[in-house]
């Protein structure tokens, strides 16, 4: 779907949302949330990683099927190749990332799902196409991924672009301080939109509401590959060539359907490690994934 309408009906809309997000999600949110502290932003070092939470949907079967079949055996191969031995064994639940928080307190997913605003429907007709390299930031040095992007027209994209926009501002205050991978070498090399981010919402690449305006700096990707092994040059030709042959594999990319978002934990440089609780986007249902009961 391509947005016709005018500007003005497009942030009422935006702005209606957001009013009736925002006092849920602070209710669940500002009564417990953590001091946030910023001073490791402009520090030489990586912030020290303790724990990684996040909103993501889960990449669905069919998809995961596709990849297995097609995608995941030459990647192992081309990775093992180049001596990124510690990327061909990560372990990773395949998913696209609405937004990731830091935070010590481990009662953080709990509040996560307290402080959801409201959900977006179901997500039909998303497009995966493209495979990509990309760093936190441009020479940085590390850390970097291989992504498999999603197409950016269509009722599905700008649903999910809205509940980035929702999530981020009921989510972030519950971050105790900036994403670790988002400080030292890489907040150094960001440029003043992307450091903007970092300070006030913790992580950059988010959607949030400026001045009036909604700022869309969020691209919604499935990353299959995740690094802190130096971006170097040879690195980076030997893996925009592997994008390059599987953007021949499946050159039409495939069509898909997102029914859930998730709450997940995350290691430092983004993959999920276990998922909490999965919340069905039809009807707002949530299951405890640990113990496969509903959590009302």
């Amino acid at each position: 779907m391509h947005c016709k309408t005018t500007e003005r009906s497009r942030w009422t809309r935006l702005s209606t949302a957001l009013v009736l997000a925002l006092p849920l999600a602070l209710l669940g949110a500002c009564a417990s949330a953590p001091a946030i502290d910023n001073s490791a932003i402009g520090q030489p070092a990586f912030r020290t990683h303790v724990a990684t939470y996040g909103l993501v949907y889960r990449l669905p079967k069919d998809v995961v099927d596709v990849m297995e079949a097609k995608i995941t055996t030459p990647l192992q191969q081309n990775l093992v190749r180049m001596g990124l031995n510690a990327e061909a064994q990560a372990f990773n639940l395949p998913h696209v990332t609405v937004v990731h928080i830091h935070s010590a307190d481990p009662t953080t997913p709990m509040k996560m799902l307290k402080a959801m605003p409201p959900l977006p429907p179901v997500l039909d007709g998303v497009v995966l196409k493209n495979f990509y390299t990309t760093e936190a930031a441009k020479d940085a040095g590390h850390p970097w991924w291989l992504d498999l992007g999603i197409v950016k027209t269509g009722k599905a994209y700008e649903d999910m672009m809205a509940f980035n926009t929702r999530a981020t501002a009921a989510l972030a205050p519950l971050r105790d301080g900036p994403l670790p991978r988002v400080t030292g070498p890489v907040y150094a090399k960001m440029g003043d939109a992307g450091k903007e981010l970092v300070r006030t919402v913790g992580v950059s690449g988010v959607n949030v509401v400026k001045d009036g305006k909604e700022l869309r700096p969020h691209n919604p990707h499935n990353t299959l590959v995740y690094s802190m092994a130096l971006f170097t040059p040879q690195v980076q030709a030997g893996m925009n060539q592997v994008a390059a042959d599987f953007n021949k594999i499946l050159p039409e990319g495939m069509t898909t359907t997102f029914r859930n978002v998730s709450i997940v934990e995350l290691a430092f440089s983004g993959n999920v490690l276990r998922e909490f609780y999965r919340i069905n986007l039809a009807d707002g249902s949530v299951v405890d994934v640990a113990s496969g009961q509903p959590v009302r």
